[in-house]
C-alpha cells in the first residue's frame, strides 16, 4: 500500500472514529431519556391523585390513562431509536476495526 493510500485510510479511520463518538453521545442521550420516561411512567401509574403535564411553560391537568398511553408510546419510540443507534454503532465499530487492521498492516 502506498504512502498516499495509507494517509487516505488513516483519514477515513479518523472520520469513522468521529462518527462513532457522535453515535455514542446520541445513544447516551436517548438512553437517559428512556430512563426518565420510565421513571415518569412509574410515577404516573402509581399516582392516586391528579396527574399534570407541562405544555410549554404551563402545567395542565391531564387524564392519567391518556398520559400513560403517551408515555408508553414515547418509550417504544425511544427504545427503538436506542436499538437503531446501537446497531449503527456496531456496524461503524466493525468497519473501523477492519480499517485499523489494514492501516496497521500497511505500516509494518
Amino acid at each position: 500500500m502506498s504512502n498516499n493510500d495509507s494517509s487516505e485510510k488513516i483519514r477515513e479511520l479518523q472520520m469513522l472514529e468521529s462518527g462513532l463518538q457522535s453515535l455514542a453521545l446520541q445513544r447516551q442521550a436517548f438512553s437517559f431519556e428512556v430512563s426518565e420516561t420510565n421513571h415518569a411512567l412509574d410515577e404516573v401509574k402509581s399516582s392516586e391523585g391528579d396527574v399534570f403535564r407541562i405544555i410549554g411553560s404551563v402545567m395542565v391537568k391531564g387524564d392519567p390513562k391518556a398520559i400513560v398511553g403517551e408515555l408508553e408510546k414515547k418509550l417504544k419510540v425511544l427504545e427503538l431509536r436506542v436499538k437503531s443507534l446501537e446497531s449503527q454503532e456496531k456496524e461503524l465499530f466493525d468497519k473501523a476495526e477492519n480499517l485499523r487492521k489494514e492501516v496497521d498492516a500497511s505500516l509494518k
